[in-house]
Parts: structure tokens; C-alpha cells; sequence
């Protein structure tokens, strides 16, 4: 783990798994749409579980393996405290609840979804979900001032994903294997 910043209170750790299944789950309730946005919310700046650094490190770790990447993000985080306790704990309290109120909201749905109201809904939530995800990405932006890369690199890899995916509609995986295997290979080259 990263020792804080001069100036800056050192990071605090959970006490038990408890204490990893109510943050787990407290942000999963939160993140309607998405719980990376407040992911970083409670585990950085709430929590001070994790450095912004450390939260990047393991989110991009959690980005490659397969699965959610809150989930991955859960699972390490909860092995790093706690080990397999932990890493139950805190995917229990990510999936629980919410598992819960999906099956009763698909329930809902199937009854109510002819409705104008519930299609204009749906479509604002997606909409809600886009906005967490930008504010997340402006929040975290003054790490890349520490990137190997340098800003104007990162800025450029993103803007070029955002047009692949947002303005052109390439497939995420064509997007993934192409940008992505061209930004490895740059921080390669600047980690060199």
C-alpha cells in the first residue's frame, strides 16, 4: 500500500469484513446505473481506503480480468484486507441487496413495461448512468499528471476511444483490441 502524501492523514484500513460487507454494500445501493462513480466516492475520499493511485492501479487491474469490474474491484479489495473473508464479505455486500431489488424491479417491469412513462424513465437513467461515469473520469484526471505517459497522450487515448465507440460505433472489442493494444504498447515503451 501507498503511504499518504506529507501533509495528508495516512490511509485507513476496515476493521473486520463487516465492516467490508456495509461499505460494499452502501455503494451498490448508491450506484444506480453504476457504482464506479461512487466507488471512488466511498472507497478513496469516504473511506480513505485506497489512494486515487491505488484506486486507478486496481481498477485497471480489475478492467482486464473477466467479470464487472466493481465486482473484480471488490474481490481485491476485501483479499487485500482480509483474504477469502474479505473478498466474500465484500462481494456478498456489492451483490445482496441489489440482487434482490433487480428480481423485484424485472418483475415490475414485465408487468408495467408497455407504459410511455417507464420507456422515458429507462431512458433517463442511462443518461444519469453517462453523467457518473464523465464525473468520475474529471475527478480522477489529475492523476495523469503522474502517468508515464504524460496527459496530452492519456487525453489523446481517450478522446480516440470516445470517438471509436461514441461517434462511430465500432464494436467495444475491436475498439478494446485495437486503442488498447496501442496504449500497452506506448506506457510499455514509456515504462521502458
Amino acid at each position: 500500500m501507498t503511504a499518504a502524501a506529507p501533509g495528508e492523514e495516512p490511509l485507513a484500513r476496515p476493521d473486520s469484513p463487516a465492516a467490508l460487507f456495509f461499505a460494499f454494500n452502501r455503494l451498490a445501493l448508491q450506484g444506480f446505473g453504476g457504482v464506479l462513480a461512487v466507488a471512488q466516492v466511498e472507497l478513496v475520499e469516504r473511506r480513505r481506503w485506497l489512494t486515487k493511485e491505488e484506486f486507478l492501479d486496481t481498477l485497471s487491474v480489475a478492467q482486464v480480468l473477466p467479470g464487472p469490474n466493481v465486482v473484480n474491484l471488490s474481490l481485491m479489495l476485501g483479499d487485500r484486507y482480509f483474504g477469502l473473508r474479505g473478498a466474500a464479505a465484500s462481494l456478498a455486500g456489492l451483490l445482496a441487496v441489489p440482487l434482490v431489488i433487480v428480481l423485484a424491479l424485472a418483475a415490475l417491469y414485465a408487468q408495467f413495461s408497455h407504459w410511455p412513462a417507464v420507456s422515458g424513465a429507462l431512458r433517463g437513467m442511462g443518461v444519469v448512468a453517462a453523467g457518473l461515469v464523465i464525473a468520475t473520469a474529471l475527478k480522477l484526471r489529475s492523476t495523469l499528471k503522474r502517468n508515464p505517459m504524460g496527459m496530452a497522450l492519456c487525453l489523446g487515448f481517450g478522446a480516440l476511444t470516445f470517438g471509436a465507440v461514441a461517434l462511430m460505433r465500432w464494436p467495444l472489442a475491436s475498439v478494446i483490441a485495437v486503442i488498447g493494444t496501442l496504449a500497452i504498447a506506448c506506457a510499455w515503451r514509456a515504462l521502458k
